[in-house]
Parts: structure tokens; sequence; C-alpha cells
């Protein structure tokens, strides 16, 4: 008897999957029929939407009743090219329906048998055409789906071919992972039933009823796998340091410490002393504070002890000029306090790295300091006593390349840095693996960057306020959100092809872009000297753009969000951020945190022709405060946790080799976030490791979501 299919049974035992549609279908990710189940759809054609001919609209995608008012006919043309054509017709008028290379319709389609069409509308002269549309048999007395699943899909298994073998694995029975008393408690429907739902909704409030549920799924399981994975984690031991007066250090800086830097530097202290000099576990803590609240003085202590202690530490940046920065800012002030640095860059001549590679394994006195970019991973670079590593701008890089970091040293206690206020909700769910330290306190003389939302009639006065700043020894940054300008006009979604969620736009709207930007205004202000920065560009071109900035020698930067990352120019007082509709609340907090870093007055000016209630809303957040910790809640609330998921969680979780949101990095419901959280929560404080026999089907549920269990939750 053969044997029942399962869910991780290989796509192979599938009928019509044989080796090399096996092989396009990996190429997809899709690898089990439990990858084929979870293959969402990135949309609906809504065919339930039925239209007139005369409602259509040229080169739009819609949804006729036609009745077939001829026979077919087919034509052969030059090479192997046949053209298949009858008329149809319904109460507004005809139309010629064509099939390319499908001769064999003409079988299908009987003369007065009704069919519900889906396609492209195209008008050649006053003569209208369907081409090669999709059909169905019309029943008055029975039912065609108003929504037909649309699939990202390739050319060796189309969607069509992709529908017929998702709806194979969906009769393979599907159990539910979550416990019932959770499901129950907050109103969701079962496993099996919302993937059906997803794959093939009857309703709207189905589909959306679905979503609920496999989102729901996605922040249960990351968050129970977080908090699995630090229940369990057994820290290793490293050498405690002795207590270290921080006043040279501290008498040291131009400024005193604010309430916010003292609680952190304390909680770093309260990590790395031990007054019995026995060995602690190591430190593994993230520090988050808003952009200029102090989080490289906070650092700048915990180094100090570390290097006092005659240990060293190495402190990774994401670009040489932040790397750079770093540098500057904290060697001048360690040489007075005896500290020696040193900088080390994949640009650093290789006289230079062969020195400092010396210095760093010199079992005496090596060097203690060490500030670097991703060349601190190098094979070559030794450490004789690392015991810190800390990562600044954490976003930027995965936990793979700080582990490679920390890997340099036997066990070392590790720091990383965020300029990113996230909600506590969410930073608990994103880094419960780490220890968080929040600086919520900005010191005295930080200035209140002006913020103003400005609409496409402004263009003018803006040019004019740019060369105003300008003219007055100021910088400007501009932000785009394309590199170049778009070829394709509209549409990633039809006009009646309905997205999978809300949170995804039914039309592309023009976008400013960086190339054409920099042309219009070096047009307007020929004066002026400008340049531009983009992902594109290589690593040298843009470290010598952002230097030229950095210098005075250009004036105005028009870039795209390479710029978020924390440069300091205190010399750029004006922020401009084209289509700020496009960006998340935190993002734009973000990129205004580059101006109002010095003595001059400062502004960002948000410039959206969007009206729709919400993006009004948010961008009159940013008119109104530059806490970046109330801007984060209320992006929140009023944007969902998409924004922060889509950024922060999943590029971390996915460089990791592990969690890949799906759905939950579009979700628009804050309340459905924290229900995860807490039943999550909940739910380890009951079984912390996971190891009870009613956590199998929930451990079984978390290897679908990483790579390996022994790598990730075991």
């Amino acid at each position: 008897m053969k044997r029942a299919l399962q869910l991780n049974d290989s796509v192979r035992h599938l009928n019509g999957v044989g080796e090399v549609r096996a092989t396009a279908l990996a190429k997809m990710g899709i690898h089990t029929i439990r990858d084929l189940v979870r293959h969402f759809p990135r949309g609906y054609e809504n065919r339930g939407n039925i239209r007139l001919l005369t409602e259509g609209t040229d080169g739009a995608k819609s949804a006729f009743l036609l009745t077939v008012g001829t026979v077919p006919k087919t034509v052969r043309l030059k090479g192997r090219l046949t053209i298949t054509k009858f008329r149809a017709f319904d109460e507004s008028g005809t139309i010629d329906v064509v099939f390319y290379n499908q001769d064999y319709v003409r079988q299908v389609f009987q003369v007065g048998s009704i069919y519900r069409f889906w396609g492209t509308l195209n008008q050649t002269k006053s003569k209208w055409t369907l081409s090669s549309p999709a059909y169905e048999p019309y029943r008055p007395n029975g039912s065609l789906p108003d929504y037909i699943s649309v699939y990202s899909a390739n050319s060796a298994v189309n969607g069509k071919i992709l529908q017929g073998l998702i709806d194979m694995a969906l009769a393979v029975p599907i159990e539910d992972y979550l416990p019932e008393d959770i499901r129950l408690r907050n109103h969701l429907p079962t496993l099996s039933w919302a993937l059906k739902q997803i794959h093939h909704p009857d309703t709207p409030v189905f589909m959306e009823l679905a979503l609920k549920r496999l989102v729901f799924d996605e922040l249960f399981c990351m968050s129970v796998a977080v908090s699995a994975n630090r229940s369990r984690e057994s820290l290793p031991r490293v050498p405690s340091c002795s207590p270290v007066d921080l006043s040279p250090l501290l008498l040291a800086l131009p400024y005193q410490l604010t309430g916010a830097q003292k609680r952190v530097v304390e909680e770093f202290k309260n990590d790395l002393i031990s007054p019995q000099r026995t060995p602690v576990s190591a430190m593994r803590r993230i520090l988050i504070g808003d952009v200029g609240s102090g989080k490289t003085v906070c650092a700048m202590a915990a180094m100090y002890t570390i290097a006092k202690n005659g240990y060293q530490v190495a402190l990774m940046a994401p670009t040489e000029i932040l790397a750079t920065q770093h540098y500057h800012d904290i060697a001048p002030l360690f040489k007075q306090l005896g500290i020696q640095t040193e900088l080390l860059l994949g640009s650093t001549s290789a006289k230079e790295k062969r020195r400092i590679y010396a210095g760093l394994i010199e079992p005496e006195a090596p060097i203690s300091v060490v500030i670097g970019t991703h060349a601190l991973l190098n094979n070559k670079v030794e450490f004789s006593k690392l015991l810190l590593t800390i990562t600044d701008e954490q976003h930027r890089f995965g936990i793979e390349q700080r582990n490679a970091l920390s890997d340099k040293a036997s066990a070392a206690h590790l720091l990383v840095m965020s300029a990113t206020p996230i909600p506590r909700s969410l930073a608990l769910a994103l880094y419960g693996d780490l220890s968080i330290s929040r600086l919520d306190e900005m010191p005295p003389g930080r200035q209140k960057v002006d913020t103003f939302v400005v609409n496409e009639s402004f263009r003018e006065r803006l040019n004019g306020f740019i060369e105003k700043q300008v003219e007055a020894g100021g910088q400007v940054y501009v932000v785009c959100p394309a590199i170049e300008e778009q070829t394709e006009d509209v549409v990633p979604y039809d006009a009646d092809e309905v997205p999978l969620t809300s949170m995804q736009p039914t039309r592309r709207r023009p976008m400013k872009n960086v190339q054409e930007y920099a042309q219009q205004l070096q047009a307007a202000l020929p004066h002026i000297t400008i340049g531009t920065l983009h992902g594109k560009m290589k690593s040298a071109e843009k470290e010598a753009i952002m230097n030229g900035f950095v210098g005075g020698d250009i004036q105005v930067l028009i870039s795209t969000t390479v710029i978020e990352v924390g440069v300091n120019v205190p010399n750029a007082c004006l922020m401009v951020i084209e289509n700020a509709e496009n960006f998340g609340l935190s993002q734009l907090h973000q990129l205004r945190g580059r101006v109002g870093r010095g003595n001059r007055k400062s502004y960002c000016i948000l410039v959206s022709n969007f009206t729709g209630d919400i993006a009004r809303q948010r961008l009159d957040v940013m008119t109104k405060t530059n806490d970046g910790y109330e801007i984060a809640e209320r992006d929140l609330a009023l944007r969902g946790p998409g924004d922060f998921f889509s950024s922060a969680c999943n590029s971390e979780m996915r460089q990791s080799g592990g969690f890949n949101l799906r759905l939950a990095k579009c979700c628009d419901d804050p309340s459905l976030m924290h229900a995860a959280f807490q039943e999550a929560a909940a739910y380890i404080q009951k079984d912390p490791q996971l190891t009870l026999p009613e956590s199998a089907p929930i451990r079984e549920e978390l290897t679908y979501y990483f790579n390996s269990t022994e790598n990730s939750i075991s």
C-alpha cells in the first residue's frame, strides 16, 4: 500500500514533478510539499468584478462575461506562428478574441456558449481585441471563484502549473501546531483552513482572516525561537575585570554624561566587573539610542574599562567613513589616557596592515583598541587578549558577521549598537537574545530640527531655500527613493488585481530619482557644487563623494538612503526628503538626524504629493516631535510593525541563515503583534527549552522557519 504524502516529503512525490521541474521549483525555494503550500500568492485576480466591454480600459486587465458569436478560425503565419480568432459579444458590444499558437481552442469554443474571460483589452484604431485571455465556462446554476491567485513563477513553472501543484499539496493533511487554547483565545482559524483560504479565498473577509492566522504564526514562532535560544544558551565564562576609576575619561570629555548615559555605563560595569575577580558570563548586550544620544561615549566607558585591565577591544563599523570618524573621535582622547588605538580599513596600506597585525598579537603590550570595517574579519587579524567586540549600526551586519568578530577570541563580551529607536515590545522580540540598554535622554544643547511637509507646488521656493542655505555657508542633503528614472510607468497590480495585503500599493507612483534630480537642480542652481551618491556606485566612488561632502567641497549631496548610516557632517543644515511617504517614520527620523549636528539652525523638508489620511498623519508626526522613541511608537500605531520587520528583523534573521518573515513584514496590525508576542512569552515561561511532549509540534514548525534545529533552536 502506497504511503500517504506528508508535508516534509519532496515535491518529487507529486504527479507531474520530474527532475527538470523539481530543479525549476528548487530555484524558487520550493523543495518540499510544505514549501508549496507556503508559496503564497503575491495577489489575486478579481475575476468576480465583471465589466461590460464598453467599461474596459485599453491596456488593463479586466473580467468579461461574453457569448461566442462566430466559429473560431485558425490562420497560419510565417514560421510556426498561428492565430486563432473569433468574435464574442455582450450587451454593450462585440470584440475579437485572439489566441496565439493555441490551435486547440477551436474545439473549446462553440457558438452560443458563454465564458468568463480575463485578459487585457487592446485597441488598434477603432478595433478592440482581447488577446490570449484566461477563460472559464459560465453556468448559470454553477459558481465561479471571484478571486484567482497570482503567483511569482518562472519560465519553467508557470502560474497555471504552480497552481495545480499547490492544489495537490493542499490535499495533504495539515496538522495544526498551535495549541488549541492559544488559537481560540485569539479567535484564529485552523492552519489547514487558513492555508486553503489564502490560496483560494471565498471572500475578502476570509482572505483577511486567513492572513491574520498566518501572520500570527510567523510572529509567534519568531518570538518563541528567540526566547528559547536565550533560555537554553549557556554563555561562555570570561575573565572578569577589576573596578576602574572612570574619572580620567569623564574629565577629558568636553561635556557631562546625561542621566541615561550614566545608567547605561552602570549596566556595562555590572556586566564586565566582578570584585572577586572570578570569571563572569560574557556580556551580550545591545545599546539602542536615538541619533545624537551619545552611544559612542557609553561604549568608550566599556572600552576604557577593558583596556585598563590589560585586554583588547575591537570596534567594527559598516563603512570606512564611519570607522574613520570613530577613530578620530576616540583615538586622540584615548592617547591622552595611555591607550593605544589603531585604524584598520580595507584601504589601509599593506605595510600599515602588517604593522597592526603584529601589534594585535604582541603578547606583552598589544594594541589595546582597534577600530575598523569588515577588514577586521580578515583571517590575518589575530588578537592576543581580545575581550570585547563592538559592532556599530548593527542592522548593517548579519549575526554571522558579528559572531565572526567574536570568534577572534576564545570567549569575549559582545556589544552591538543601533541608532534606530524601536518600541519596547518589538525590541524584546527582535533582540530577545541580547540584554537591552536604552538611551532615552538627549544631551543638552542638541539642536531641534524644524520639520515641514510640502508638496510639489513648493518646488521653486524649495530650490530658493536650498540656495539660501548654501550661500550662508551651509550644506544640504537631498534624499530620493530611486537611483534612476523608472522604466515601468505603473501598476505592479492591475486595476482589478487585489494585492495579498493592504500594505502593498496597488499602483506605483512616480518617484524622484537621484540622477534626474541632480540634473534638474544643477540647471536651476548652476553655481552650486552638487554630488550624487547611491548604492550602485563602487566603494571607492562612494568614499570619494562622501569625503568631498565631509570636507565641504560638495555643497549639495543628492543621494539614496545610503547616507542613513551615521556620518557626522556638522556643517549640514538642511535635509530634503523626496516622496517622503515611501519611507517609514523611523527611517525618516534617521535621515533627519544627519542634520542639526553643528551650530547652524537646521531644517528638514518632507516633500510629498500623497493625500491619503494615514500618510498625512504619519508625516505630521515628524513635524511635531524630534523624539525617536515617540516617533517609533506612533509609526507602530499608524503603519504597523511591518516597517520594522522588513528592515531590522527580516534582514538580520535572513543574514543569519535562518528566520525569513514572509507575511509579517507587511503586517499593519500592532494588536496582532502584541498578542503573538505575549502568547510566545507565556508559552516559553511554561516550557523554556521546548522539551515537553506537547511542544513537539511547535518544534517541528520552527524547523520550517530555520535552516536547522541544531543551529537555531536547540
